[in-house]
């Protein structure tokens, strides 16, 4: 069918990269390109032998457009699957415009020097990607990714409105360590820290940071305690979605890890203002991230499950209507599978899929566009297909 080059070979990548190698009928070829090439040879050798695809590997700087630009002119892709750092999306774009190359990404664009990740700056390039006749696709990921996928589902099948949306993200997975994150510390950190926020009557309402908690009894997790959050999706659902009234996103945390965090924020740790040390600039958060464990390492010793979807409240036929759509993962299934736990597992297959749909075709508009602002219908079908079974609950417990 073609060939896709993925920039990155971090966790969420190596799933990514794991799927396409399963689905060798779409993805003839495959290139793994990040900075440190040894992590994507050690990749393809464990997986070529067991795969159709043919992989090849590189070396590339994802910082720099004129690297980017001469590798996909080496490689000619059909598509490039962006699964490198959010501060790289730009560069990544750039040169898929200069080579007329479809872009598949699963976050949206945050500055380096502050946490605050909306979606203006890729949507600057509209135009640019309309005249170039090629598309990207933002946010294949899970949140934002499926959620988007589910609300466009529940719209297209389940309401003629909806006016609330709740993004319910828990993760129910425990790996034994005090204090870890499960994807990159770095991202994860300055999300969580930074102020809470959600949608209501078009505009935004700020929280303080873990202001606002609720607690939700997940299928397959239990009752535990989520907190409001500040999360990308929401301002393109907002506008794409017919009918919205109020969006919010909540994500699970335990006791434990907030407060590690709240201690690590207390002392400066979690701060992206750089510092002279002996002589040197250092950031604090990424020197921490280097102390804390590798997410990739945490596979083999997590256990439980994942349970992340929407709650959907609307109108149909003149009637009030509630829906649930939700996924439940398990970390040591995703870990026999794949050798990574969920939280990769579910962003990396929703990657896959996204640059299929590009790729086959069934997705196809010259421009940049939200997930939601596709047919859902092939997506979900190869949620069920690849890993990702979805559920539906026509009477669920609303968050109040």
């Amino acid at each position: 069918m073609g060939k896709c080059m993925i920039i990155g070979c971090g966790g969420v990548a190596s799933v990514a990269i794991h799927k396409c190698c399963q689905n060798s009928d779409v993805f003839e070829g495959i290139m793994i390109a990040s900075r440190t090439k040894s992590k994507c040879d050690a990749l393809k050798e464990k997986l070529q032998p067991t795969t159709k695809t043919v992989i090849e590997t590189a070396q590339v700087n994802a910082d720099n457009t004129d690297e980017l630009i001469a590798l996909i002119n080496s490689y000619k892709p059909d598509v490039v699957l962006n699964l490198a750092l959010p501060y790289q999306d730009l560069t990544i774009m750039d040169a898929c415009l200069a080579t007329k190359t479809h872009y598949v990404d699963t976050a949206n664009y945050e500055p380096l020097d502050t946490a605050k990740f909306e979606y203006k700056w890729q949507w600057a390039y509209r135009e640019k990607f309309e005249k170039a006749g090629i598309t990207a696709l933002l946010g294949s990921g899970f949140d934002p990714g499926v959620t988007g996928v589910f609300s466009a589902y529940a719209m297209k099948h389940e309401f003629d409105e909806i006016n609330y949306i709740d993004i319910l993200d828990c993760n129910g997975g425990d790996h034994g360590y005090p204090f870890a994150t499960n994807f990159n510390p770095e991202i994860n950190i300055r999300e969580v820290s930074a102020k809470g926020s959600y949608i209501q009557d078009g505009k935004w309402i700020e929280t303080e940071p873990m202001e606002i908690k609720r607690v939700y009894n997940f299928k397959g997790v239990g009752e535990k305690d989520m907190y409001l959050l500040h999360h990308e999706e929401l301002e393109s659902l907002a506008l794409n979605i017919k009918g919205i009234k109020r969006i919010r996103f909540f994500m699970t945390f335990g006791q434990s890890y907030l407060t590690h965090l709240k201690c690590l924020e207390n002392v400066g740790m979690t701060s992206i203002e750089p510092i002279m040390y002996e002589g040197k600039e250092i950031v604090p958060l990424q020197f921490l991230k280097a102390v804390l464990p590798d997410p990739a390492s945490l596979g083999p010793r997590t256990v439980g499950k994942t349970n992340i979807g929407c709650i959907f409240r609307g109108k149909k036929d003149g009637k009030d209507k509630t829906y649930y759509l939700y996924n439940i993962c398990d970390h040591q299934e995703c870990y026999k599978e794949v050798g990574s736990q969920a939280v990769s597992y579910t962003t990396g297959v929703p990657a896959m899929i996204g640059a299929m749909m590009i790729m086959t075709g069934t997705w196809k508009k010259a421009g940049v566009y939200n997930i939601e602002e596709f047919d859902p219908d092939p997506f979900m079908e190869a949620l069920n297909k690849w890993g990702l079974p979805w559920e539906e609950d026509f009477n669920p417990v609303l968050v109040d």
